[in-house]
């Protein structure tokens, strides 16, 4: 009986507990590297650093630039002291002392509850939004990023239970503070130290940087049965005027263009599907790519391994084979390969 590729189910495997990352490898470049041929079933078991044994002169790599946000803030509920939780999701971009975020307990945080953080700033819990988001509302005249930044902790995926990791571990080593606006590492490009960029760069591959500012969206789990009935949150992407150029004349010039992560690949197809080419600019991405979309722009993929039944599998499935993406998560079952944030890698060509 065939696979009904529209069928959430479809997008399941066994994942042992143990096979999940609490915490990363030492060098970051360590981490061992499943490559896999689209459209095949032969796979090559290697360390991240052999990376430069699959990447051309002339390939560009892609990385996305952004930097991971100390969203989570505790405080206290003003009046009947509950401990609360504040996980800060985005700016609002026309009101500038409100944003979005997740509050914990929801139930006892009723529209206009005051809560204060550290007894010196007292937030208001606004109205509720989709998916059980708020919007939240600093005090007029104060900076939300200072506060954010002083009194937030770097979050951890919700499947890293017992991590003693440093918060700079779950930022990559070019990830620029001007950047700072992701809830979530692109952790595809959590394997590459300065030194393995700088011997890349040397075998003659050129790199440049996008921005995708990592939010919920791309880690919902699917709820619905029926794929095309799950509903993406939109995230912020946008490429710079060099950027822009690079890409499009790699493509010109029918150079590979690798896509370091998700991230990279959502945000240079939405370019390609908005405007028919890459260009500079800031869009919105709601973009869900899964099997049977048509990839305009990326050649190759580094991504590491994603959850079950989650959109990213189902991203990884589109671009390398729905048969050749299962049979290599079951390859790396098997190997014991690392899974998720803290996990190994995959190149995909």
């Amino acid at each position: 009986m065939p696979i009904d590729l529209t069928q959430t189910s479809s997008f399941d495997y066994f994942l042992p507990q143990e096979l999940i990352a609490q915490d990363p490898v030492e060098p970051r470049d360590s981490a061992r590297l499943l490559v896999i041929r689209k459209g095949t079933k032969s796979f090559e078991h290697n360390i991240f650093r052999d990376i430069k044994d699959y990447l051309r002169p002339g390939d560009l790599l892609v990385l996305n630039d952004t930097r991971v946000l100390p969203a989570r803030v505790e405080g206290i509920k003003k009046y009947g002291g509950a401990k609360t939780e504040v996980f800060f999701l985005r700016a609002d971009q026309q009101t500038a002392n409100k944003w979005t975020a997740l509050v914990k307990p929801g139930h006892k945080l009723p529209v206009n509850s005051i809560v204060s953080i550290n007894d010196k700033i007292d937030i208001i819990i606004g109205e509720k939004l989709e998916d059980g988001i708020r919007n939240i509302y600093f005090p007029m005249g104060c900076d939300p990023l200072e506060i954010i930044h002083e009194y937030g902790t770097t979050p951890l995926p919700h499947y890293i239970t017992d991590s003693h990791s440093d918060a700079e571990e779950y930022q990559t080593v070019y990830s620029k503070i001007e950047k700072e606006n992701s809830v979530a590492s692109p952790t595809a490009g959590l394997h590459f130290t300065q030194e393995l960029l700088d011997e890349i760069s040397e075998m003659g591959i050129d790199k440049t940087f996008i921005t995708l500012q990592v939010g919920l969206g791309t880690f919902r789990p699917v709820k619905t049965d029926d794929i095309s009935k799950h509903i993406m949150h939109s995230e912020i992407c946008e490429i710079g005027n060099e950027s822009a150029e690079k890409i499009f004349r790699a493509k010109c010039e029918k150079r590979r263009v690798v896509a370091v992560g998700t991230t990279v690949v959502r945000t240079l197809e939405t370019f390609a599907e908005t405007y028919g080419t890459i260009k500079p600019g800031v869009l919105d991405t709601n973009l869900f790519i899964r099997p049977g979309f048509k990839f305009k722009v990326v050649d190759a993929l580094i991504t590491n391994f994603h959850l079950p039944k989650s959109t990213l599998l189902m991203l990884v499935a589109a671009f390398a084979g729905y048969d050749t993406i299962m049979d290599a998560y079951r390859e790396a079952v098997r190997n014991k390969y690392r899974f998720f944030s803290f996990g190994d890698a995959t190149f995909i060509y």
